[in-house]
């Protein structure tokens, strides 16, 4: 068993209590969802679930899914405070001519869920990606009776 100097003991108390003294650096959201490749992951992880999943697969069916890919990462990013711009389109304008309705609105936030489970995202985590996402539904969403507006 090795012996420590009494100087030596001294400075690993006062160390460790100078660790449990001093307040939790807070991380980002973007730090707690893993950063880019964890963001990365929950983005992949969410949209393969949506192209599987019968609720809202048929949504997908003419979009350029690697384009998207990419366009979902940086958008989470950026919501989450990290680094990347998001250089897609508005979500009202991009999502015009789907017609989704709230069921396909709560398939992709349930298939978001499971991808963040899947990725061992704490539940108080994934509820502060999905409250800066919630506000989106009004864009997202048609309104009941709405159409497809015809492009010129």
């Amino acid at each position: 068993m090795p012996v420590f100097s009494s100087v030596s003991r001294l400075a690993a108390m006062a160390l460790a209590a100078a660790l449990l003294a001093a307040p939790a650096r807070a991380g980002t959201l973007y730090d707690d969802l893993g950063g880019r490749a964890g963001v990365q992951r929950i983005a992949d992880g969410m949209l393969q679930r949506a192209l599987s999943d019968p609720r809202i697969k048929d949504k997908f069916q003419d979009a350029d899914i690697e384009r998207l890919q990419g366009l979902l990462m940086l958008d989470f990013c950026k919501l989450a405070g990290g680094p990347c711009r998001y250089p897609g389109r508005d979500m009202a304008t991009a999502h015009a001519d789907l017609n989704l309705a709230p069921r396909h609105f709560n398939a992709i936030v349930e298939d978001l869920q499971d991808s963040m489970q899947a990725e061992g995202i704490p539940f108080r985590t994934q509820n502060r990606l999905l409250a800066l996402l919630a506000p989106m539904h009004r864009d997202i969403v048609a309104p009941p009776g709405a159409k497809p507006e015809a492009t010129p």
